[in-house]
């Protein structure tokens, strides 16, 4: 993303309901996975595998000192020779439980097989959030949804990181050496706006 960009991001903050927005579903997300403390499962769709918000989830899970937060990437194409943290398939899906959360992440809307596997996790006790274009039958299956429209502001992949970012706030005083929602979003941007790492 490059500075264009991040001006733009600071303007669409300041100027709409995305902080409100992103803080509110990332509000629900640590609230379910800590009330339920069951885990958090990731999963996109076969197209789109949510790799940065699951790193940006664990960072946050460490410094928040949430750790479950840290969530289970859940992979199409997930093979048992993988390494453990990319091995797990969309079997998982078929495990989930009470007390867990599936947050789908989706650009383009899921597929009918991901949403019958989302349906029977919802049907087996799992918290369902949903993050993407606001696909109907999805967004009707989750108790928490976030739509990014297409041609809105912000793209999928910039909400990503301020939903990553409100959800390791802590909702108290922040403990000494716990980093607060704006230090985030400072953190953010200048991530956002350094240059390219070198190619060796």
């Amino acid at each position: 993303m490059d500075a264009v960009r991040v001006a733009l991001l600071r303007e669409v903050l300041a100027g709409t309901e995305w902080l409100g927005a992103t803080r509110r579903f990332a509000g629900a997300l640590r609230g379910s996975v800590v009330s339920h403390g069951g885990g958090l499962l990731l999963v996109g769709t076969p197209e789109y595998e949510p790799w940065h918000l699951a790193a940006h989830l664990v960072d946050e899970a460490a410094w928040s000192g949430t750790p479950e937060l840290a969530p289970t990437l859940v992979r199409h194409g997930a093979h048992a020779s993988d390494p453990a943290h990319l091995a797990v398939g969309l079997g998982r899906l078929a495990a989930a439980r009470r007390g867990e959360t599936l947050l789908v992440v989706s650009p383009g809307g899921p597929d009918v097989p991901l949403l019958e596997r989302v349906h029977d996790a919802r049907r087996a006790g799992a918290t369902v959030l949903a993050l993407g274009p606001g696909e109907e039958q999805l967004v009707s299956m989750a108790h928490e949804s976030l739509t990014v429209p297409e041609g809105s502001e912000l793209d999928l992949d910039t909400v990503q990181h301020l939903v990553s970012a409100a959800a390791g706030e802590t909702p108290l005083p922040a403990p000494r050496g716990h980093r607060r929602f704006r230090d985030r979003l400072s953190r953010l941007a200048d991530q956002l706006t350094a240059p390219p790492p070198a190619r060796w």
